[in-house]
């Protein structure tokens, strides 16, 4: 045992999502672009948002704080794989396992508890709508978001905290392409306890109650929804709801998909593709989702993009004249 124990470790191995070398620079230039799709659909998100002021809303603030989000939270594992893929290693140094962790985990957990927050926006929305302004007031809005940063900086430095009690055997292999917190807790040859505890409790609080709320929210929304008389008014309220219940339906199905693939996958490396869906496809998908179902978004993207081509038009003949 005194052979396999390491009192001090300096890095980790992260083997990726394949073996094969033909196979990295297919991988790369995959990666790199999803990623560079993520960033720009996003960016253009936000910019929207802030520049056109009929979206200056409580929607399209939780909105706008969602894409920061998924860009942050993209932007914590795909860059280091990608440096890895380039420069042919699979190193990962203790402090930055350390800090990937936190960081992933604080964004996934923010990702999520916005999704909550949003639910219960489009529920006093629907089925309070005289009272919609007076609810979901500035001040409010601003108290919601400080909960969500709170609650996922404090649970992402208790997990942190927890692996830094944690001695490691000489065995450093990690089945993944960023350090998963399970896993490194799997390579620990310490007593594993508060860690395996925490991780439950976290999952239960901060995954179940945040989806406890959004079906609620939503049974609520849909039986209020049934009440109204006219087809179009139903038509109506289903659209102002219908682009953040398909961000739900793919965060929540994406992320049981991991979960279950995990619990089932005799090899770790089927979980490791898995889990690509929520790291990688699902924050780029949440634009196009958002751009293509949601009228007011499509009419503040032609605003920007019609601003910009304006600025730029007078730019090149302010050039040309001098």
């Amino acid at each position: 045992m005194e052979e396999r124990n390491q009192t001090h470790v300096t890095e980790f191995i992260l083997l990726g999502l394949s073996d094969q070398g033909e196979q990295q620079s297919l991988l790369f230039w995959l990666f790199l672009s999803t990623y560079l799709v993520t960033i720009t659909g996003n960016l253009l998100m936000i910019l929207a948002i802030i520049t056109d002021s009929c979206l200056h809303t409580p929607m399209y603030f939780f909105l706008s704080n969602l894409s920061f989000s998924d860009i942050c939270f993209t932007s914590t594992t795909v860059p280091k794989m990608l440096l890895n893929i380039q420069t042919q290693s699979k190193v990962i140094t203790y402090e930055g396992c350390l800090s990937q962790m936190y960081f992933f985990m604080l964004f996934g957990v923010l990702d999520n508890i916005l999704l909550t927050v949003m639910a219960y926006d489009r529920f006093v929305a629907i089925c309070q709508p005289l009272h919609y302004m007076v609810i979901m007031n500035p001040k409010f809005c601003g108290f919601l978001l400080l909960v969500c940063w709170l609650l996922s900086i404090f649970n992402s430095l208790l997990h942190d905290l927890l692996i830094l009690r944690l001695s490691f055997c000489t065995d450093l292999e990690i089945y993944h392409f960023f350090c998963e917190v399970k896993q490194v807790i799997q390579l620990a040859c310490s007593d594993t306890f508060l860690n395996d505890l925490g991780t439950y409790l976290a999952s239960g609080f901060l995954g179940g109650f945040p989806l406890t709320v959004i079906l609620s929210s939503y049974s609520r929304i849909v039986t209020s929804i049934l009440r109204i008389s006219s087809v179009r008014g139903k038509y109506k309220a289903f659209s102002t709801c219908g682009s953040h219940l398909s961000v739900v339906s793919l965060f929540y199905g994406t992320s049981l998909g991991v979960y279950l693939s995990s619990a089932a996958a005799q090899n770790s490396r089927e979980s490791t593709i898995a889990s690509v869906m929520y790291t990688v496809v699902t924050p780029m998908l949440n634009p196009f989702i958002y751009g293509l179902r949601n009228r007011d978004i499509k009419q503040g993207l032609r605003k920007l993009f019609s601003r910009e081509t304006f600025s730029a038009y007078r730019i090149l003949c302010f050039r040309m004249k001098t």
